[in-house]
């Protein structure tokens, strides 16, 4: 009996969202617990249900809002509150930057427990939607059923979709009609895949059972409007896959770099994958302040080109260059930093473990007439030792751009070892870069913040650290 009640849903009146939390959602407080809620913005009063009960924290939905916040604004998309993908469209601009900004100062504080220099005002986004150059959206033959369409009596025909999974369910895609994150042809490109799919019966992946042809869609565009578009199939459905891709080659002629793969693994990543040509070339080019970058299917670029200016600008002023100066670039992915930076350095030194990425890099110094940057493959951790620095040169510079999951451990005791002058480290996430500076701080200390809104609409933000040596 006991186990039934607590299973039951709790529901809470007039209770306040004072602040924002992880992965998008706020934070409201009920007899000294945390709450977290889906779909809240600070200084909304309102009714809650929870459906989750953890010993430290609850989670909960909106039920009703009594009061709304002045922060609130009117979402654009009509697949906001489904879709996970801009969870804060209901916020206004200056408030995502407040909040943005405040998580990465108490990152720093809460886990990185180390003293901060006064930090600098967040450099917003010139564009608040479709500004994102790479999009990738998945087929499904279970689509997202509307609570409507769940209570009608009426037969769901149709459960193909293309588009977003459902935050929380992995076999779960929101097929979309229209999203603002990428400028059009993207959502004509992916409008015209789905019904050409429908209509020629082409079938959509099972996550479950692992059949179907159709699997992911990757769209990525640059400035000068180069166009790629990668179609990645499960079945090796010759046929089919001609028909859709040149459906795309003649449909489409703006495409200039159209791709397939045929993934029959498990997941959806790319980087084991042989990509194919069908039309076009296996590359395009982003142009950032006469520099220009060559960037294949596999390769990384921040997704939003003009703040990526703003960000690659500030983190060279701030590394502080001079031409004597040995720079090293971790995680360099196709040298973008490492290239931006070159006529200030003496030498700079690439490191990244995507093969194409290295090789991408390379390509983009020879176009861009650059001598002094060289580029290693390798996994990061094995490859940065003292052997390589010896052989490379010691670096005065570190610039350092890791992923989502940080440093590894190892890399930081190196750079602890070898001791540059200075670190600059770029981070999109604000909590492991806490972590890694908090194991640099017998050696470091922070002399910069500066944070930089990549991410408009949703609460990922992008931050720049200066470490100097004690």
């Amino acid at each position: 009996m006991g186990k039934q009640n607590r299973r039951k849903p709790i529901f809470l009146e007039n209770i306040e969202i004072i602040d924002t939390a992880n992965k998008g959602k706020s934070v409201a407080k009920h007899e000294g617990r945390a709450i977290f809620v889906h779909g809240g913005v600070p200084g909304d009063v309102c009714d809650i249900k929870v459906f989750k009960r953890r010993k430290k924290f609850w989670e909960a939905r909106i039920e009703k809002i009594h009061i709304y916040s002045n922060r609130r604004t009117k979402p654009k998309c009509e697949h906001f509150g489904t879709c996970g993908g801009c969870k804060w469209q209901n916020m206004q601009y200056s408030s995502q930057l407040e909040f943005k900004q405040n998580e990465v100062i108490n990152n720093l504080k809460r886990i990185g427990g180390i003293e901060l220099p006064k930090h600098e005002k967040i450099l917003a986004s010139k564009n608040q939607y479709f500004y994102r150059n790479k999009m990738e959206f998945s087929f499904s033959n279970k689509r997202w059923l509307t609570l409507e369409e769940i209570n009608s009596e009426e037969e769901i025909s149709e459960k193909n979709a293309l588009g977003f999974n459902v935050p929380g369910m992995f076999d779960k895609i929101i097929n979309l009609n229209n999203c603002h994150l990428q400028k059009n042809p993207s959502n004509s490109i992916r409008l015209s895949v789905k019904q050409f799919a429908d209509k020629n019966g082409l079938s959509y992946f099972d996550i479950r059972n692992h059949e179907g042809l159709l699997r992911n869609l990757m769209i990525r565009t640059t400035s000068s409007k180069d166009l790629m578009v990668l179609v990645q199939f499960y079945e090796n459905d010759k046929k089919n896959i001609q028909l859709l891709m040149e459906h795309l080659k003649t449909t489409f002629p703006e495409i200039t770099s159209l791709l397939y793969i045929v993934n029959q693994k498990a997941n959806n990543t790319i980087y084991d994958q042989e990509v194919i040509c069908y039309n076009g070339k296996d590359h395009i080019i982003e142009e950032i302040d006469g520099l220009y970058f060559k960037i294949g299917a596999k390769s990384f670029f921040q997704t939003n080109s003009e703040q990526a200016k703003i960000l690659y600008q500030k983190t060279k002023e701030l590394a502080d260059i001079n031409s004597k100066d040995i720079v090293y670039d971790l995680y360099t992915g196709t040298g973008t930093i490492a290239q931006y930076i070159a006529t200030k350095a003496k030498k700079v030194v690439g490191i990244d473990s995507v093969a194409e990425g290295i090789k991408a890099a390379y390509k983009n110094a020879e176009r861009n007439n650059i001598t002094n940057c060289t580029f290693y493959n390798g996994d990061m951790k094995e490859i940065f030792t003292d052997k390589f620095t010896s052989e490379n040169g010691h670096p005065d510079i570190i610039i350092t751009d890791p992923p989502r999951d940080g440093m590894h451990k190892k890399v930081v005791e190196q750079i602890m070892e070898i001791e540059p002058k200075r670190v600059v480290y770029v981070s999109c996430n604000s909590a492991t870069q806490a972590r890694d500076i908090a194991l640099m701080d017998k050696k470091y200390k922070v002399t910069h913040i500066q944070p930089v809104d990549m991410f408009p609409q949703t609460h990922h933000v992008e931050n720049i650290i200066v470490l100097e040596l004690k």
